[in-house]
């Protein structure tokens, strides 16, 4: 059956008798072998087993490394390693090592707001009044001159 000829497939106009899509994504065994925070944000993933590019389509060229991007690769990385732990409660390795990323992210995240400014509205309550956010967003310093 041919597809509606006056909707385009921008617009999400399906024939009736479509067949159903099925994603896939492997299961994990372990989560022995990780890329280093900044290459798994780079990549979209913290596991070299899950690295799987979409019609081979590979990031070009690497995450520029900024205060903001290291704590942006702390956060993903626990991130990550807590949805594996979804997956694999039992796994004390990466529960430890989940717990260590959390606190490498709280403390990066405190030094960098001492050092840039408030990243969400919640970090505004470190200072003595309302700083959201006097001075550029955190992704806009780099061009107007601050430092992140």
């Amino acid at each position: 059956m041919a597809q509606n000829e006056s909707c385009t497939y921008k617009e999400g106009s399906l024939p009736s008798c479509a067949p159903l899509a099925l994603a896939m994504v492997p299961m994990q065994e372990s989560a022995e072998h990780a890329y280093e925070p900044a290459e798994a944000l780079e990549k979209g993933t913290l596991f070299p087993g899950l690295d799987l590019p979409f019609m081979d389509y590979v990031a070009s060229g690497r995450v520029e490394k900024t205060p903001l991007t290291e704590l942006m690769a702390l956060d993903f990385v626990a991130h990550e390693l807590a949805l594996y732990l979804n997956t694999h409660p039992n796994d004390g390795e990466a529960f430890k090592t989940w717990k260590c990323f959390v606190e490498l992210a709280e403390e990066g995240r405190r030094r960098y707001v001492e050092m840039c400014g408030p990243v969400t509205r919640r970090d505004t309550a470190m200072f003595d009044s309302w700083v959201w956010p006097e001075d550029a967003w955190p992704w806009e310093r780099r061009t107007k001159g601050g430092k992140g």
